[in-house]
């Protein structure tokens, strides 16, 4: 039975008839048997059998958000915790594979959440160097009564190499300004006029607070669990890759990486285990053909998530966009 949504609800959803279409798009991972096999397609299996049919030395960029260590159900797929000694090691058993798919100048970014961050650390150097890591806000989250409410996520950055692509200017963020300072002469300082209101333009940190997680009047939303916004993806693709460069998803949920880099004008495979996922990350790759957007992102630079101007925009863009998508009511 369909669930009953809200009117302006935006959740991407499939018909009968859209499963059945966009199914022929898939790829089988006992079908990989090289990269134009897979290549702009989401492969349906497990990472570690997809990971073992790729060529060596052929991957850019690894974006990586696998289950966190906590007990979860996906789709169809329940992923159990386990002790850190068993999580370890299944970590290691795709990241190990991961690093034979790398160029030597390629990035890797996996995610995770505070309880076993360090324990993916620890395992990430095994077999790169670690280079940082990102905290990055997330609105959603419940609240506690005992404790904190756990309301941020961590993104590992490591490389293959000492030699590695990093490109700090195309990620920088456009930030509005509350209080204005001008120098002696009347003239700005540090900030600039312009018509979207007074703005400067910043280095990126490793705390990220601009974020906004996909919700149900976003076109972007789906119903997987745990997707991650477009707006986060996009940062770690444009710093660590270039046009026409590949980008492997190992866990690929309901496509969000190949989708950004897609509209980024990058290559992609996606890999993913559950069915659905892999029909709804699809359906968002046709609907990126048409509209290359990214909320938050545009001219070059990341804006504020609570700048009002873009705000606006993004909400003319999503009445624009409605339309490319099944809902429910």
């Amino acid at each position: 039975m369909a669930v009953a949504r809200a009117p302006r609800n935006r959740t991407l959803t499939l018909t009968d008839e859209q499963r059945r279409s966009l199914s022929e798009r898939l790829v089988p991972a006992e079908a990989v048997a090289d990269l134009e096999s897979c290549l702009n397609r989401t492969i349906l299996g497990d990472c570690r059998d997809v990971l073992r049919r790729l060529p060596a030395a052929s991957i850019d960029l690894i974006v990586a958000d696998p289950p966190y260590n906590m007990t979860k159900t996906f789709s169809k797929t329940r992923f159990r915790r386990q002790d850190d000694d068993a999580y370890a090691e299944w970590l290691d058993s795709w990241l190990s594979l991961a690093r034979l798919v790398m160029k030597e100048t390629a990035s890797i970014y996996v995610c995770s959440e505070w309880r076993s961050s360090g324990l993916i650390c620890q395992v990430l150097e095994r077999h790169f160097m670690v280079r940082n890591r990102i905290t990055w806000e997330r609105e959603k989250g419940r609240g506690a009564l005992r404790n904190w409410k756990n309301c941020s996520e961590d993104i590992w950055f490591a490389t293959v190499s000492d030699d590695y692509y990093f490109d700090v200017d195309a990620v920088k963020q456009k930030r509005r300004v509350v209080a204005p300072y001008r120098d002696a002469s009347g003239a700005p300082k540090d900030w600039v006029d312009g018509d979207d209101g007074a703005y400067r333009i910043t280095h990126p940190s490793n705390l990220w607070t601009d974020i906004s997680v996909p919700f149900w009047s976003m076109p972007e939303n789906t119903d997987h669990p745990t997707q991650k916004p477009e707006k986060l993806i996009a940062k770690l693709v444009l710093a660590n890759s270039r046009p026409g460069d590949l980008i492997l998803d190992p866990f690929a949920g309901s496509g969000t990486t190949a989708v950004v880099a897609a509209k980024l004008g990058r290559r992609h495979i996606g890999i993913e285990t559950e069915l659905e996922y892999c029909l709804l990350g699809e359906a968002r790759l046709q609907a990126a053909a048409a509209d290359q957007s990214i909320q938050g992102y545009s001219d070059g630079y990341f804006w504020d998530r609570n700048t009002l101007a873009e705000q606006r925009k993004v909400s003319r863009q999503a009445d624009d966009q409605s339309s490319l998508f099944e809902v429910n009511e």
